[in-house]
């Protein structure tokens, strides 16, 4: 169990992993996560859950290298075994029928945005994606979100694919010629700010997907504890998906960056 049956970079310092996992394929839905341990002594990290195959046993995961376990995770193989791996975990994606949904996914974020744009429209909505990352190679997850997208609209920073720009600005674009009924962010916490500021004035209801400040998956490290309209919650037990324009990014972001440095010393002396 926990067999990785494919193994491959997905951008730089990104790998995509498709494991054996039938209880899970079969349970999962759109916005979940699991908890995987990678190391007999390591620690336990939550990892969203990019895509699933209920009848071919399997769920993929999208890694990013950022520290110790999630480089060590990076090396693994086709045929190399995960210790242990728990879910599926969090609340679901909210998925109805919408109307006109656009769904934004930077970096990363594409792969945990990608099964959400996938239910959507499985739901009978008109999807709208718009992908971002700093150039070509950061661009992820295009082919799959291309497939479940009535329109897609990649973006890059330094304008070596698709749109030259911010994913903000093609948003704006998009809302200007056509009616959008609702948005999904996923991405760093900059990026969904700054899609809730766009949003904001035109009363669009906007959903920030917090699983990038998850630390144990489980509530007890308080490590993901974010304030939406004036309350307490934890992106891994109340979450991670919350109303973009309750959640205090303000707060959120100094809490992000608190530590910081000593997370880059760690990462460095362990790596």
């Amino acid at each position: 169990m926990n067999t990785i049956v494919e193994a491959r970079a997905l951008a730089p310092d990104v790998c995509y992993f498709r494991i054996e996992a039938p209880k899970i394929a079969r349970r999962r839905q759109a916005g979940q996560f699991v908890i995987v341990r990678v190391e007999d002594d390591g620690e336990r990290i939550p990892l969203t859950i990019a895509d699933s195959d209920a009848e071919e046993g399997w769920i993929a995961l999208a890694v990013q290298a950022v520290g110790h376990t999630t480089t060590v995770m990076n090396r693994l193989q086709t045929g190399d075994h995960l210790v242990d791996m728990v879910g599926p975990l969090g609340e679901p994606s909210e998925i109805e029928q919408f109307g006109t949904v656009a769904v934004v996914g930077g970096g990363l974020g594409t792969a945990i945005a990608y099964p959400v744009a996938k239910a959507l429209s499985d739901a009978g909505n008109s999807v709208i994606s718009i992908i971002g990352g700093r150039s070509t190679p950061y661009v992820i997850f295009e082919d799959e979100m291309r497939e479940c997208s009535d329109e897609i609209h990649p973006c890059t920073d330094d304008g070596s694919h698709g749109f030259h720009g911010l994913v903000t600005t093609k948003l704006d674009e998009v809302m200007a010629r056509r009616q959008v009924d609702r948005v999904i962010c996923a991405g760093p916490i900059p990026m969904m700010r700054a899609v809730a500021e766009t949003t904001r004035p035109h009363g669009i209801p906007t959903i920030a997907s917090l699983n990038p400040i998850m630390v144990d998956g489980t509530g007890m490290c308080g490590g993901c504890r974010v304030s939406v309209g004036g309350e307490s919650k934890f992106a891994c037990v109340d979450g991670p998906e919350f109303d973009a324009h309750k959640v205090d990014f303000e707060l959120l972001s100094r809490r992000n960056r608190a530590y910081l440095e000593w997370e880059t010393e760690h990462n460095r002396s362990v790596s």
